[in-house]
């Protein structure tokens, strides 16, 4: 079932998620529809506050995204290999590197906005997958930043929130649009 994704300005956006007990009623059907989801707003990842639901859960699909690059892009963006579809439980980011990055964000919750972000370019990051099986991966480049992204909004923070003050005023405005309503996304929003 695609979920509506809950607009810029809702409470649920800036709660902090609590962690999913193993005896989670309705997990599974929780993350296939968040991959139908994710799947019919075309983005690349999706966190559990996004769908109204304040659980720690997020996944990420930048295995597409690495299909659309050219080979330089490719070799650049995702030096580990050809991106990840990965579904996050519970996650916790042990290592984050001192060497960092700035390139454009966006988010599925903040349709029409985009910023430069300054990001990790590695982290590595405990986690349950789908199947409920510990992992501990380390991700770099461009799906590093995805997990990021979608991590923070487990901690209700959103990408602006990285921004320097003058940044994040100059996007005041265009913030309260999206509150508002007046951004209108090609993907059911609430």
């Amino acid at each position: 079932m695609i979920l509506p994704i809950i607009a810029y300005g809702h409470t649920v956006l800036r709660t902090t998620c609590t962690d999913i007990p193993a005896d989670f009623d309705g997990l599974p059907q929780l993350m296939a529809d968040m991959w139908q989801t994710l799947e019919s707003s075309r983005g690349v990842g999706l966190a559990a506050p996004q769908v109204n639901r304040p659980l720690r859960l997020f996944i990420v699909e930048s295995q597409s995204t690495f299909e659309h690059l050219d080979e330089d892009e490719r070799l650049t963006l995702f030096p580990d290999g050809g991106g990840i579809r990965e579904t996050f439980i519970n996650p916790v980011i042990t290592v984050a590197s001192a060497q960092t990055w700035e390139d454009e964000e966006g988010c599925l919750s903040i349709p029409g906005l985009w910023a430069r972000v300054k990001r990790p370019w590695s982290i590595t990051i405990e986690y349950l997958d789908a199947t409920l099986q510990r992992q501990v991966r380390t991700y770099t480049g461009l799906t590093a930043r995805m997990v990021q992204h979608e991590y923070d909004h487990l901690d209700g923070r959103l990408y602006f929130d990285h921004l320097p003050p003058l940044q994040k005023k100059l996007l005041a405005g265009k913030l309260e649009k999206v509150r508002k309503g007046h951004y209108r996304a090609a993907y059911p929003m609430k």
